[in-house]
């Protein structure tokens, strides 16, 4: 079965990913799954005293710790559980009608490649719990998942309100193509009035090519305003953004290169860690 897949953690803008996945739910009517994983990796593992330790204490206190370990993992586990119930409550109230929880052992990109041919949607906050009240951090999780996974992903800061339009970062690239055949083939935006916005740095004639973009999405149903801006990408983007009341953004996951590289645009996370908005990154 295809889902929508919300990550829920600790982190304060745990609310916002499951409240966005209650409505990417409906919106595309996909069954809805809470995922929390317990990834090993981040819990603090006690020291090792072994060569401190006399003859006669060593075995003693090395049971302690490991069975100190063992509880933290436990509480970890039972956290994880209580999260995962509080989330899938307020799923429901927020109109979601087949909601599942998952919790899994492991790391997060492992678990969600493992998961990719049943996802239709992702959704993480910007930051995890290790970042919180980082206000421009991305938190690493965040940036390797938008590296492996090849679904496209919502990322949502602290609040989360369904957006009334949204804005398409156009470049006329081959991504960029991926992001209007994806908006295409999903119910998500579909009906919300759609800005279709390039910025041109070169001396090179954009408008042709935005129409063409722009028919395309016109075609397929979308109501669509296109403008083409001269500037510096991301604060062009953002001017443009807060003028019209943009509330989400659309955009590829990669910026120009002339080598193409294995890790993500400069463009892209600087729109990632600066946007006062949710963004949706397409592959």
């Amino acid at each position: 079965m295809i889902n929508v897949i919300s990550c829920i953690d600790g982190s304060p803008g745990a609310l916002a990913v499951c409240d966005a996945g209650a409505w990417a739910s409906q919106r595309m009517g996909a069954p809805l799954q809470l995922l929390h994983v317990l990834d090993r990796s981040e819990t603090p593992a006690h020291s090792d005293l072994s060569g401190n330790l006399g003859v006669d204490s060593r075995t003693h206190l090395l049971d302690e710790l490991v069975e100190l370990d063992a509880k933290r993992n436990k509480i970890a586990l039972e956290h994880g559980k209580l999260m995962l119930e509080a989330a899938k409550e307020r799923a429901a109230e927020q109109g979601a009608e087949d909601v599942a929880t998952l919790q899994r052992h492991g790391a997060l990109v492992e678990s969600l490649l493992d998961m990719q041919n049943d996802t239709r949607l992702l959704i993480m906050g910007r930051l995890g719990e290790s970042h919180a009240g980082q206000a421009l951090a991305v938190g690493g999780q965040l940036e390797s998942v938008i590296r492996a996974v090849h679904k496209p992903i919502l990322i949502t800061l602290d609040q989360f309100t369904p957006p009334s339009n949204f804005m398409i970062a156009y470049d006329g690239r081959s991504v960029t193509q991926n992001v209007l055949d994806t908006l295409i083939g999903s119910p998500l935006l579909k009906g919300l009035p759609c800005h279709l916005v390039a910025v041109n740095n070169t001396n090179l004639d954009r408008g042709p090519e935005l129409q063409a973009a722009a028919d395309k999405l016109i075609k397929a149903g979308f109501m669509v305003s296109s403008t083409v801006l001269r500037g510096e990408v991301k604060s062009e983007l953002q001017r443009y953004q807060q003028e019209h009341g943009i509330e989400l953004m659309v955009m590829g996951a990669y910026g120009h290169s002339r080598i193409r590289r294995l890790f993500l645009g400069s463009n892209t996370m600087d729109m990632v860690s600066s946007s006062s908005i949710p963004l949706v990154i397409v592959r």
